[in-house]
């Protein structure tokens, strides 16, 4: 057969991505450095704790996860812990449990692991796209060194260190993993015909493992359009969409968008968000993290786990104002080099099409912006900055210029990795840079507490209400504080103001009866019991915090029920089965003989 022949059989003659040949042995050098170097970076997080953020609500308190089994998996597949639908994440942190328990060095070693895997999975995507890019520019060594300059630019950069050192969000590297193996499988499809079904088909199935991994991946089918504008070249101007090729490229991306509006619309259900900002306010958001991510992704410094929104957006501020000036500046500079140089329009459509989802359309949290949500868009900025390396420049010029700035990015992300090596580290870096965080100060306040350090923990509490006066776990654990110390008048007013702000809030309703029968108010605090149970019916703790009031009370039969149920709901509660056995012996000992006649 000729090769005019085999050209005209090609599913698009304008995309020429060449079949894989087997790797050089300085393509597997530069491949193992990428990995070496990834995990090299975040070997702090190795020695790190579970923290006190969401790490609890995911893992300590949740006996659910823990394995493989069928009632495991039908929980896996079934809930949505935090307002997260995640299936195939749980599976990869039940695998865990099986491996470690819950030594949480081991789920930090799979975390840095996964990141390295997808280190070298971006290597790859950074080669084909760069030889599109450049296909008649670029010899092979060029092109080795530039696609593993990209993968270390997106894997030792501090942004990287919430999402690889948190075990929480173990859920961004198996999301990421699957949609790197998505577009690896989507571009190879389009350079071969007589494969393209089976490339087409796996990609498919990976992207619908990364929206099962975590609903970030939603954004992929645009960086996929964006791909076929350049560097595949597959669309051309709108008006030529309706022509052949062009047509065949938009339809292979239905399939991905049906899945990901499904995925989205899922995501948004069961996040249920909640205290979302008017629509000016959703703006000004998105134009400042805009503006923030490009910064820190240029000069990563500064960075905390936590960037709390302020108490009121106003849209005149200084940093608000900078922040517009600096996106709308990109934006349209992005607009006007679209054909001098492509590949920097594409670079920024994409990203901004990848994170646009996490600027502040939809507010989840306390957070105005979060590293971890550069995670799935900044490679497409680290293969443009690839890009430099490819410049008709002396090779010890670039070569000093890019180890310095890889250097420089590993040693800022070592040190950012032991931020995160405890829940005191973290919270103490938030007010480093925030000192009147009152997410941070409440989080720091019940740390100190549980060290016995009362005074300082009151002390936080205060803090945290001076900044935010309706923030109800601040009244609650200021409340819980004081009635340690015996202020109970005191205790019972912030209980008093918690359930205020916040109905349904079992804790302090419990809270609250424990203070009543500190002051033997046994009545009252049944009450408040029966009310947390009504709110939260499966707590253990509130029935036995309720035995123990009607105990008090010397009404035997109604402790023996409530530690009863207490038992039932957690057979682990040990205190509730000792009282349990205290009461029925006492029922036992107060029961009157049998004077029946003989």
């Amino acid at each position: 057969m000729s090769r005019k022949r085999r050209d005209a059989k090609k599913r698009d003659p304008r995309v020429s991505v060449p079949h894989a040949s087997p790797p050089e042995p300085r393509r597997w050098l530069a491949l193992v450095a990428v990995a070496v170097l990834t995990v090299i970076a975040f070997i702090p997080a190795l020695g790190a704790e579970f923290v006190a953020w969401d790490d609890p609500a995911n893992f300590l308190q949740n006996p659910h996860y823990r394995g493989l089994g069928l009632t495991q998996l039908e929980w896996m597949w079934t809930s949505t812990l935090l307002g997260h639908y995640v299936p195939v994440t749980w599976m990869t942190l039940g695998l865990d449990y099986v491996l470690w328990g819950m030594n949480p060095a081991g789920y930090h070693a799979v975390n840095v692991s996964l990141h390295a895997v997808n280190a070298v999975l971006l290597y790859f995507i950074a080669r084909r796209l760069l030889r599109l890019a450049t296909p008649d520019t670029l010899d092979a060594r060029t092109l080795d060194v530039a696609s593993a300059f990209a993968a270390l630019l997106f894997a030792i950069h501090p942004l990287r260190v919430e999402s690889v050192a948190w075990i929480t969000e173990r859920r961004d590297m198996v999301s990421l993993c699957f949609s790197f193996a998505t577009v690896l499988c989507y571009l190879r499809a389009t350079s071969d015909s007589t494969r393209f079904a089976r490339w087409y088909g796996v990609s498919l199935a990976t992207f619908v493992c990364a929206l099962l991994s975590k609903g970030t991946a939603v954004t992929l089918p645009a960086a996929l359009l964006v791909m076929n504008v350049y560097p595949l070249r597959r669309l051309g101007r709108p008006s030529t969409w309706s022509a052949g090729p062009a047509r065949r490229a938009l339809a292979e991306l239905i399939p991905y968008g049906v899945l990901s509006l499904a995925f989205g619309i899922l995501s948004i259900i069961v996040l249920e968000p909640k205290g979302q900002l008017p629509a000016y306010g959703k703006v000004v958001v998105s134009a400042y993290s805009f503006a923030f991510y490009l910064w820190k992704t240029i000069a990563p410094v500064g960075l905390a786990p936590l960037y709390e929104t302020p108490p009121a957006v106003n849209p005149v501020a200084p940093s608000f104002i900078v922040s517009y000036v600096v996106t709308i500046a990109v934006l349209v500079a992005a607009w006007f080099v679209r054909r001098r140089w492509p590949a920097v329009t594409a670079a920024v459509v994409a990203f901004t099409l990848l994170v646009f989802p996490f600027l502040g359309i939809i507010q989840n949290g306390p957070h105005i912006a979060a590293d971890r949500y550069t995670y799935h868009a900044a490679p497409a900025l680290a293969v443009l900055a690839a890009g430099v390396v490819t410049l008709p420049v002396r090779r010890i010029v670039l070569a000093a210029a890019g180890g310095f700035v890889l250097a420089a990015l590993g040693s800022l992300t070592w040190r950012q990795t032991h931020v995160w090596q405890s829940s005191e580290t973290v919270w103490r870096r938030v007010l480093e840079l925030d000192s009147e965080s009152y997410l941070a100060n409440n989080n720091l306040g019940v740390l100190l507490a549980e060290q016995g350090k009362s005074a300082e923990a009151i002390e936080h509490y205060n803090r945290s209400l001076r900044t935010r006066p309706g923030y109800a776990d601040a009244h609650n654990n200021l409340g819980f504080e004081l009635a340690e110390r015996g202020d109970i008048d005191g205790a019972l007013t912030h209980y008093a103001k918690a359930i205020e702000i916040q109905p349904s809030y079992a804790d302090a309703e419990v809270n609250w009866g424990n203070a009543l029968v500190m002051q033997r108010r046994f009545d009252e605090a049944i009450t408040h019991y029966a009310k947390a149970a009504a709110i939260d019916p499966a707590r253990a703790g509130i029935h036995f915090n309720w035995g123990i009031a009607l105990r008090e009370k010397e009404d035997l039969a109604g402790a023996v029920e409530h530690f009863t149920t207490a038992v039932s709901l957690d057979p682990e509660l040990d205190d509730a089965r000792r009282m349990l056995a205290e009461a029925t012996d006492a029922m036992r000992r107060k029961r009157p003989p049998d004077s029946t006649a003989r």
